[in-house]
């Protein structure tokens, strides 16, 4: 009894074997992207009173081999026949009849409760569970056979259109290639276990490289600002005090920023992609999620940097208001400075960590960095436009504020001539300073905007260029298609890093030239 049992397990598992090859086999070289009426080749739903069907079917296989596959637990109740309405049920859902005139017949809730009541004790023989989406409940509350009459009449409407011309829509699939393990967290265009394709979808190889070598030039332009700025404020400590101490910080996370930019200009796209694998039919996708550790630290980075220049361009305009406004001096706003540390830190950590823990991360192989709201829009709005923003309103308000506040000194208070032309001076590069910081940061907050409102559009254009090489339902009744412009890309990514530039403005001058050439004479006094 136990050779027998060991030898049926065996064949078993060579006729599951074999049976998915074969569905492999077919569905590699018999493919098809036209999801209209076709010949039923499901051997269960052969014989019945229609031999037309339609894919993607009511389970969501798109193609018969795959329903095929799914209906293989079911067979020894369709063999052993529990029930005279168990194939018929199965086969509305694996293998719905298709009417000429377009319309999608739902099996009746009384055809379903008698099948799974019939068949409920022989499937829990064969260890088989009646799957949710064929739960009753979710089937119209009639009691007719299937198909029904009227689905297997002619439409009566005088209509011409054969039934290899009636077509639904059927929302994005996901394409075999693009398909991930489960669990990971990965989603593309609401579809879990989904990676959008690398490289770029939107974009030719040529304009990804160009892309590629101009982040990276431009992060080496910005890495090498904003580490002077560093390094000067290291040659002399003490000579920026608040309320300008703040540019010093703003400028060491816009060095951060560049530093990955060009990380991710040295990497390519060995980060923010996953590996293709021909042998399983994988093609290259995007990274998603914290499973990739190189990825989820370029992201970690580039974040909370990104979101911490921002809050220390907010408190560098608090410190300018309380001294401009209540008169505050050095000392008395140096005090309030752990206070300024905890909020430029904390509110950039707890937006990575939630982010991380949402499991948000997306790779972008553009740049070979990894960031976010680059395919999930609710990212996008909610830890990107939404803290800019609240950040540009903010800082704008007390920047004028501040200013008003001095030009009223600067009017209502004699002083001395020389008093006079400090003040104005320090009012033009307050102003100057914060145009160039404002500019590049709303062209980025418009570029997010923009991509925003037409993703939809680009992903649905997408989709109708290469439904048909990927094997899936095409776009139905496309009304607008469109793809984005590079330019668009090139221009976002050349404002998030030149706004870190402006602190070079703030710490040029003479007595910046002064400190480098003593220093370096310093040096060679010692050696």
């Amino acid at each position: 009894m136990m050779n027998n049992g060991h030898t049926m397990d065996l064949l078993w598992v060579l006729y599951s074997m074999l049976t998915v090859c074969m569905a492999i086999n077919m569905e590699a070289t018999g493919s098809h992207s036209m999801f209209t009426c076709e010949p039923i080749t499901l051997r269960m739903c052969q014989g019945l009173a229609y031999n037309t069907t339609f894919m993607p079917n009511l389970l969501n296989h798109y193609d018969q081999q795959t329903a095929a596959l799914a209906m293989e637990p079911f067979h020894p109740m369709v063999n052993l026949e529990c029930s005279t309405e168990i194939r018929p049920f199965l086969c509305a859902l694996y293998a719905p009849v298709c009417t000429e005139y377009g319309r999608v017949t739902l099996p009746c809730r009384r055809l379903c409760q008698r099948a799974k009541s019939d068949c409920y004790k022989l499937m829990d023989m064969f260890g088989v569970t009646w799957p949710d989406e064929m739960e009753c409940s979710r089937f119209p509350d009639c009691d007719e056979s299937y198909p029904r009459t009227i689905d297997l009449l002619p439409s009566s409407d005088g209509t011409e259109e054969s039934p290899s011309s009636v077509q639904r829509d059927y929302g994005f699939w996901c394409p075999r290639e693009l398909k991930i393990e489960p669990d990971l967290g990965y989603s593309f265009m609401g579809v879990r276990d989904c990676s959008p394709p690398c490289p770029n979808m939107y974009f030719h190889e040529d304009e990804l490289i160009f892309a590629r070598y101009f982040i990276g030039v431009v992060s080496i332009v910005c890495l090498s600002a904003t580490l002077f700025t560093f390094l000067t404020f290291l040659i002399d400590v003490g000579r920026f005090r608040y309320p300008e101490r703040p540019i010093i910080f703003y400028a060491v996370c816009y060095m951060m920023v560049s530093l990955v930019f060009f990380l991710g200009f040295l990497l390519e796209d060995r980060v923010s992609c996953n590996a293709a694998s021909p042998g399983r039919f994988r093609a290259s996708t995007v990274t998603q999620g914290s499973h990739n550790k190189a990825c989820t630290l370029l992201f970690m980075t580039l974040y909370f940097f990104t979101m911490a220049g921002s809050v220390w361009w907010v408190i560098l305009t608090i410190t300018w208001f309380l001294a401009a406004v209540p008169k505050w001096g050095s000392e008395a706003i140096e005090k309030k400075a752990l206070l300024f540390h905890a909020v430029a830190w904390g509110i950039p950590g707890a937006l990575t960590i939630t982010l991380m823990a949402m499991n948000k991360i997306e790779g972008d192989s553009m740049s070979g960095v990894c960031f976010v709201g680059l395919y999930y829009l609710m990212a996008l709005r909610w830890f990107l436009l939404v803290p800019l923003a609240l950040d540009v309103v903010v800082g704008v308000v007390l920047l004028l504020a501040g200013i008003a506040a001095l030009n009223r000194v600067r009017m209502e208070i004699p002083l001395e001539k020389e008093n006079q032309d400090k003040l104005v001076k320090f009012m033009i590069r307050i102003g100057v300073f914060s145009v160039l910081y404002l500019v590049p940061l709303l062209t980025v907050i418009g570029c997010y905007l923009y991509e925003q409102s037409h993703r939809s559009v680009w992903e649905t254009t997408w989709v109708g260029e290469r439904c048909r090489e990927y094997h899936i339902p095409c776009p139905f009744k496309v009304e607008q298609t469109s793809r984005p412009d590079i330019a668009l890309f090139l221009i976002k990514y050349l404002m998030m890093l030149v706004v870190g530039i402006p602190s070079v403005f703030w710490v040029g001058s003479k007595k910046t030239c002064f400190e480098w050439a003593s220093f370096f004479n310093g040096h060679r006094r010692k050696e």
